[in-house]
């Protein structure tokens, strides 16, 4: 299994928990986070060595990356495991599962690249590369039933596992916040490249938040030690380190339930706002480099998941040279006063829970099994009596 970051660790733990229930001797190995980890995965290489997105940062650390990529085929080929599953990672994992597909591994490909958003062309290298696809989004499969490819709709795991209806009160409690403060999440990404070109953005916007907001508590979730000493870094290079800011290690749950509105980089996070019914603005920037090419290629004007799924804008996006701190803090702090908007988006982001609630890691644990048993009696019929 190769998950690249943490929502690929997320969906990776939950899928082994549920494998296990039914291949209890199985043995896990691969690249994969904490969460993979504790639930039996063998790590040869963190997930984080392959965390870096946008062109610019991928071609800085391509050489490391592709020697992993490379060590890692090699192992696999002379070693083969039952079945490679390839979490997200898309450049990294389609790479690997073309190669191994045509060596008579199976190869599983959890989450659908976003064919509906930008490069749709790779649908053709999907076709080598996986005997099967699993979708987190229900308009998903048909995009690969067209191509021939083996595609099922599975849910999405967040779905499961954030509660239908949050309690505000019962997660400030475990935050030791007050139940009558008004609180801002504020979660700029879980990559160290994301935060080089966000955290200086999100600290201005706090500050802002905080001269209009003078008693608002601001809670910042960082998943590892790395991104909280460059987001600490930043704090005391702006100045702001009086600002009413709780850095969190982790919790990104406990923040987002917490929060009257959540201020959130572009990615699962936005969907994780959305399935805790919060009202949020979403932003992104990368290197300029990077922009240019993203922007040529997308087919939809919508970046953020609560909008994609919606088709259209329901909450704020501010991309690039428009994700300024003027523009975000003040989104953010409209949505906090505007009581109508807040009824509405809870009434859309619940509707929307309970179409991905499926039990996502049984529903892709028994879609994988078929999979796994067809190779194997494929390769008993070939080895003969």
């Amino acid at each position: 299994m190769v998950a690249g970051e943490a929502s690929g660790d997320l969906l990776g733990g939950y899928l082994i928990e549920a494998l296990k229930q039914h291949l209890p001797a199985a043995r896990f190995f691969g690249i994969g986070g904490p969460k993979m980890e504790a639930a039996g995965l063998s790590v040869d290489w963190p997930a984080e060595r392959l965390s870096v997105r946008g062109y610019a940062e991928v071609l800085r650390h391509y050489r490391e990356i592709a020697r992993i990529r490379r060590s890692l085929l090699k192992r696999l080929l002379a070693d083969p495991p039952a079945l490679f599953i390839g979490i997200d990672a898309p450049d990294f994992n389609l790479w690997l599962e073309t190669r191994l597909k045509s060596s008579g591994i199976a190869t599983v490909h959890f989450v659908s690249p976003s064919l509906w958003a930008w490069r749709g062309g790779r649908i053709r290298s999907i076709a080598r590369a996986v005997d099967q696809i699993l979708c987190l989004f229900p308009f998903e499969p048909a995009i690969y039933t067209r191509h021939g490819i083996e595609a099922r709709y599975v849910g999405h795991p967040l779905a499961d596992v954030i509660p239908l209806e949050p309690s505000q009160d019962a997660y400030r409690e475990r935050l030791n916040l007050p139940q009558d403060a008004l609180v801002f999440a504020l979660l700029p990404g879980s990559r160290q490249s994301e935060l080089q070109y966000m955290a200086e953005t999100f600290i201005e916007t706090a500050k802002r938040l905080h001269q209009r907001f003078p008693q608002a508590r601001l809670l910042v979730p960082l998943v590892s030690r790395e991104t909280r000493t460059q987001f600490e870094n930043e704090l005391w290079r702006l100045g702001a380190q009086e600002l009413p800011i709780t850095l969190l290690f982790g919790h990104a749950h406990d923040a987002m339930a917490s929060a009257d509105a959540v201020l959130v980089a572009s990615g699962t996070a936005t969907l994780e706002a959305a399935l805790f019914k919060k009202p949020m603005v979403i932003c992104y920037k990368m290197s300029p480099w990077s922009w240019r090419l993203m922007r040529r290629m997308k087919y939809q004007p919508w970046v953020g998941l609560p909008n994609i799924l919606a088709g259209r804008f329901v909450v704020p996006e501010f991309l690039q040279d428009d994700a300024t701190p003027e523009n975000l803090s003040q989104a953010l702090g409209n949505l906090v006063g505007d009581q109508l908007i807040r009824r509405r988006l809870q009434g859309l982001f619940s509707a929307l829970h309970g179409e991905l609630r499926q039990n996502t890691a049984e529903q892709a644990a028994q879609a994988i099994l078929p999979v796994l048993r067809g190779k194997r009696a494929l390769g008993a019929a070939h080895a003969g009596p």
